[in-house]
């Protein structure tokens, strides 16, 4: 049987504040306690493990390389420990009063609505808040514990999914544009010379390689329909999901690029519940809703057509 632990979350919790806060006054005002208490907390652990956590250097206290890795490992624990509660009281209190979602912005938006729509009519009282996403922005809400559910383009690192569905990609232009009249097919070099337009990774630390060319010109929007429409107005060319510009073609506003390779792309969409081990009904019954739903359109869709 393993030892019960000595230091509390809460003197573990007035360590992280010290950090944080850059010292022990401004911690006990964050934590709503005397400095004594706050320091008291700090100097028990270091009396029980018989570490410093911290020295003076100058007329400043830092951490020790000791107290790095206990800060470290303080912030997992505590972390830890708030997820675990958080999923208790929810599987405590039937379905969720609130569910977060994560969503790719390469989903059909008109497909994620029916599925909430279908959601809504079992669990009316459960508000639904949708975050979307572009690329690292969906990992990215899952590492940060902001959503209970993703449909995301890559699994992010210690998180389980499923694959959804694939979603076609294809490069396409206004029938205008040069890349339209070589006279052959369109190669990676030809599109070096044009303005290439691209969707603005939504995380903080953004991938500007994922679905982009090394180019001279490049314009850069935050959303889908900002990049279709300055394609369709003949501003540049794009790599687009093949649904979403089905009205545009039929307008004769774009057409796909006859590339030589590399024209039509697939990105596999995964379903991906935060945490499987804790979720409540309503992130499970809304993951089944989604499986269903996209199932049964990829069955109605059949295969895809094959594009250069």
């Amino acid at each position: 049987m393993l030892n019960a632990p000595h230091i509390t979350l809460e003197q573990w919790r007035a360590l992280i504040a010290v950090v944080d806060a850059g010292g022990y006054a401004q911690a006990a005002q964050k934590l709503n306690k005397s400095q004594s208490a706050v320091t008291y907390s700090v100097q028990k652990i270091e009396e029980m493990l018989g570490v410093a956590v911290f020295e003076i250097q100058g007329r400043k206290a830092q951490l020790t390389q000791t107290g790095k890795m206990l800060y470290r490992r303080a912030l997992s624990l505590v972390e830890e420990a708030g997820l675990l509660e958080r999923a208790a009281k929810t599987l405590s209190a039937g379905w969720e009063a609130e569910l977060t979602i994560a969503v790719e912005i390469l989903f059909p938006s008109w497909l994620l609505f029916d599925c909430l729509a279908k959601f809504g009519e079992e669990a009316p009282n459960t508000r639904i808040e949708v975050i979307e996403s572009v690329i690292s922005g969906t990992s990215e809400a899952l590492l940060q514990h902001r959503a209970d559910l993703a449909i995301a383009p890559t699994l992010p690192p210690g998180f389980l999914g499923e694959p959804l569905m694939p979603m076609p990609i294809i490069a396409a232009a206004h029938p205008d544009h040069p890349l339209h009249h070589l006279g052959r097919p369109v190669t990676a070099r030809d599109l070096k010379r044009y303005r290439h337009l691209v969707v603005r990774d939504s995380g903080s630390v953004r991938t500007s390689k994922v679905m982009s060319i090394e180019v001279e010109q490049r314009w850069t929007v935050t959303t889908m329909s900002s990049s279709i429409q300055a394609a369709a107005a003949g501003h540049g060319f794009a790599w687009l999901p093949e649904y979403r510009i089905q009205r545009e073609i039929a307008a004769g506003t774009l057409a796909p690029l006859p590339m030589k390779e590399g024209g039509r792309r697939e990105v596999q969409l995964y379903l991906v519940l935060a945490d499987p081990d804790f979720a409540g009904p309503g992130a499970r019954r809304l993951a089944e809703i989604l499986r269903e739903s996209v199932s049964g359109e990829c069955k109605r869709l059949g295969p895809p057509p094959m594009v250069p």
